[in-house]
Formats: structure tokens, C-alpha cells, sequence
């Protein structure tokens, strides 16, 4: 930790009368990171605000925001928390990271802080890292996250990124910090825990420092990032503005520079939400500004769509008041009914809510569209059709959501499942081996 201290102390530079805003969750990553603040305090005359969002989904979440709240007491640190009442329909953790860090930022707010800092460490950064190279990402975010951001009125730290998991443990240890588990972080159905428990242990043993070699690569695509964008800046203003996309001009630059303006747009679109975006979405974005049809348009993550109109390409928030669409299905779509699909690695349930497919069975990619006249769905366990007006009859689907009930095909328009209905034969049982998991909620 002594690369966490010097880092305080002399490159960030904290000075008396600094206020500081700690993210903390209670367990060992931040119960440590404020106890490296908390040492640094002896010395400075820095002001500590324990800033505590209660996630409300364990039964042990009150406890530990008690907990949490008498060691700041006993500490004289400011506390402050919140607790989520209600989640909506989103990506639960995509949701509860943006209500964390807005409910972070008021906090910052409120005591006009001059940093915010956070407990993610050198192993989330190769985490990260490696998630994003294996989904697809931007070069930005294949750089992970940044140790320092500055925001507009403060700046985003994260001191802990020297240091691993296990430098950590040692130190709550060494120094009889307390702290809370969450029991969530060792279940294996959720991404960044497979690559925690079966991808760093194998990294580790190759090298013992490979968080340094991650941390290079992430301040080394940082800058070719900066460069990058730097270069692309002039064009970039050229091609587009106002939310319009000149495809003339646009189709006359280098290949390079034009993924980065895409890219660009898709971070100017997203700004947070950037992971729900892959290369695979910028693929689509590419296909529509070559595309041999004057008049289209293609669907993005969070209602985004865009519309191709001859030498003119619009971006769009789209309100869904629509009565037909069709929207290729990658890893997540908004549906105009108000409902989500979303790919995943893993789900419990073996209701209509989820669908498991074989790639032998169906032919890629997947769509999801409005139903068509008279059209069908092959049963399993029979060698029968049904239409799907009568599956909607024996739901008792209201006529008024009928049109808009996604239906979800594949490239050769069979119909493979009727969301939160019916399941075609191609379906496979929760045991049985499968390449696709949608989930719609």
C-alpha cells in the first residue's frame, strides 16, 4: 500500500482543508481506502465524507449500513447514505451503478468536495480490461477505466489502483480493519466473478505483478486514445453536426477516422452508458452509412435510433409511438412495448421470461419485429403449428398490445419465441446445452 500513501501524499497532492467524498460499500476494498485517508488525516487537515448507498437486495444490507455508520462515528467521519427503494426494468447493475454515482455526485454537491474517490483496485482494472476485449469495446474502453478523471467541478480518484486484491486483504488484516462480505461477489453467474475466481488466479501465477503490466497498457491506450482524438477533432465537425451524420463527406475519410467518429458519436450518445454499446453496434453503424438503400433506418441500446436518409444519417431518441419495427438483436434491445431482451451468460428461471438456443437449430442473427398476418410458431414436443393470434386469445393479451408484442425470429424469419408466452420446438431445457440465453423482462 505504501504506492497508494506516496500517491496521496505526493502526486495527487492532497493539501489541508481538502474535502473529500468516499464511495463506500463496507467491505474490504473501500473499509481499507478509507482507512488510508483516515492515516493521511492525522498528518493533513483533510475532511472525510463516508458517502454509503444501501442496494436494498440482501437481507443483510441494513446491517451493514448500521455497521458502516457506528465505525464512522467512532471515527468522527462524516456519513451520509441513501437507500434504493425501487428498481425498474433496466440492467439491475447498470441501473444501481448510475443511481450510486448521481447519489455520489449530490453528496460531492452538497459539500462543494474537491474529489470523489472510489476503492477499485489493480485486479477490477484487469477485470475490466478483459471483459471489454471479449465483448467488444471502443479504444477508450478497452483501457478499462481511468485512475483520475476530471469532472466539472471535482476530480474522480482512484487511489487503489496500484494494488491487488490480496495487498488489500492483507492490510484490513494487518490493521484489524473491519469490514462486511457480500456474498454476490463469489457467485459464478455473474461475468466479472468468472473472470475473478478463474481468469486472474491463472494471470497471477504466469506473473505476480500482472496488474502493472495491465495498468501500462490501460495509461498507454489512454494516450494513443488522446492522440487519436486529437486528430479526428477537425474532421469530426466536418461530418457531423447537429446531430447529422454527411455521408458524402463522411465516406471520403481515412478508414481509421472514421471508426473513431463513429465511436465518438456512440460516446457522445451514451456518455456512462457507453458499455451498453459494443463493435458489433458500431459494425451496424457501418453497414447503414454503406448501405445501398436511401431511405432505412437500425435501432440502438436505450431507444436510440438512426435514420439513414439519403446523403444523411439523424440520430434519434426514439419514443416507440410506432405500430411495426424490427430490430436486430445483439446483446440488448428496448422494445417499444416498454420491455427489455437482453443476451446473458446465465439465468435460473425456465419460464417463457428466458429462452435457450442452439446454434444448430436456428441460423443467426436473431430479430425481434412485430407479428406478421396469419403467421405461426412450430410447438415443441409436437410436430404442430399454432398461429399466433390464438396464443394471444388464450393469454387474453389486450388487442391494443397485440401489435407491438415482440416477436423473435431468426435470419431466416422462423419464429423461435413469443416473449413471455410461448416457446417454439427450438427452445432447450434449462440442463441442456445451449449457445444463446435471452432474457426479457
Amino acid at each position: 500500500m505504501k504506492k497508494v500513501f506516496h500517491y496521496l501524499n505526493n502526486e495527487l497532492n492532497l493539501k489541508d482543508k481538502d474535502i473529500i467524498v468516499v464511495g463506500v460499500s463496507g467491505g474490504p476494498d473501500s473499509m481499507a481506502l478509507l482507512s488510508v485517508l483516515e492515516e493521511i488525516r492525522k498528518k493533513k487537515e483533510i475532511y472525510l465524507i463516508c458517502c454509503h448507498v444501501n442496494h436494498n437486495v440482501r437481507s443483510v444490507s441494513q446491517q451493514e449500513k448500521e455497521f458502516l455508520e457506528n465505525w464512522c462515528s467512532h471515527h468522527n467521519i462524516v456519513f451520509e447514505s441513501m437507500t434504493i427503494e425501487k428498481y425498474g426494468d433496466d440492467n439491475f447493475h447498470n441501473e444501481a451503478r448510475h443511481i450510486r454515482y448521481h447519489y455520489f455526485e449530490e453528496i460531492v454537491c452538497k459539500y462543494q468536495a474537491h474529489y470523489l474517490m472510489t476503492a477499485h483496485h489493480g485486479d477490477d482494472l484487469i477485470e475490466t480490461i478483459l471483459m471489454r476485449l471479449v465483448r467488444g469495446s471502443t479504444l477508450k474502453g478497452y483501457a478499462g477505466f481511468s485512475q483520475l478523471v476530471p469532472m466539472k467541478d471535482y476530480v474522480l480518484v482512484r487511489p487503489l489502483i496500484y494494488v491487488t486484491k490480496m495487498d488489500i486483504e492483507e492490510f484490513v488484516q494487518n490493521r484489524n480493519i473491519p469490514y462486511v462480505i457480500d456474498e454476490s461477489n463469489y457467485k459464478d453467474q455473474y461475468t466479472r466473478n468468472r473472470y475473478r475466481m478463474e481468469i486472474l488466479p491463472f494471470l497471477k501465477k504466469e506473473d505476480r505483478h500482472v496488474h502493472e503490466k495491465f495498468f501500462k497498457f490501460s495509461k498507454m491506450l489512454e494516450q494513443y486514445d488522446t492522440f487519436i482524438y486529437d486528430c479526428v477533432q477537425k474532421e469530426f465537425s466536418d461530418v457531423y453536426q447537429n446531430h447529422e451524420l454527411n455521408i458524402d463527406k463522411f465516406i471520403k475519410l481515412n478508414f481509421l477516422i472514421q471508426d473513431k467518429i463513429i465511436y465518438q458519436i456512440l460516446e457522445d450518445i451514451y456518455h456512462d452508458d457507453l458499455i451498453l454499446v459494443n463493435d458489433k453496434h458500431v459494425q451496424l453503424v457501418k453497414d447503414l452509412i454503406y448501405s445501398k438503400k436511401k431511405n432505412t433506418f437500425i435501432y440502438l441500446p436505450n431507444n436510440i435510433k438512426l435514420v439513414k436518409s439519403y446523403q444523411l444519417i439523424s440520430v434519434l431518441k426514439e419514443s416507440y409511438d410506432v405500430d411495426q419495427y424490427e430490430i436486430q438483436l445483439i446483446d440488448y434491445a428496448v422494445l417499444p412495448n416498454g420491455k427489455h431482451l437482453e443476451v446473458v451468460n446465465y439465468w435460473e428461471s425456465n419460464g417463457n421470461d428466458v429462452c435457450r438456443l442452439c446454434f444448430s437449430d436456428v441460423t443467426l442473427p436473431l430479430y425481434v419485429r412485430t407479428r406478421k398476418h396469419g403467421e405461426k410458431i412450430a410447438l415443441k414436443g409436437t410436430n404442430g403449428h399454432k398461429k399466433i393470434k390464438d396464443i394471444f386469445i388464450d393469454h387474453k393479451i389486450p388487442m391494443k398490445d397485440r401489435d407491438l408484442w415482440p416477436i423473435v425470429v431468426d435470419a431466416k424469419d422462423q419464429v423461435v419465441w413469443i416473449p413471455g408466452l410461448k416457446k417454439s420446438k427450438f427452445n432447450r431445457q434449462i440442463h441442456d446445452k445451449c449457445d444463446i440465453i435471452v432474457r426479457y423482462y
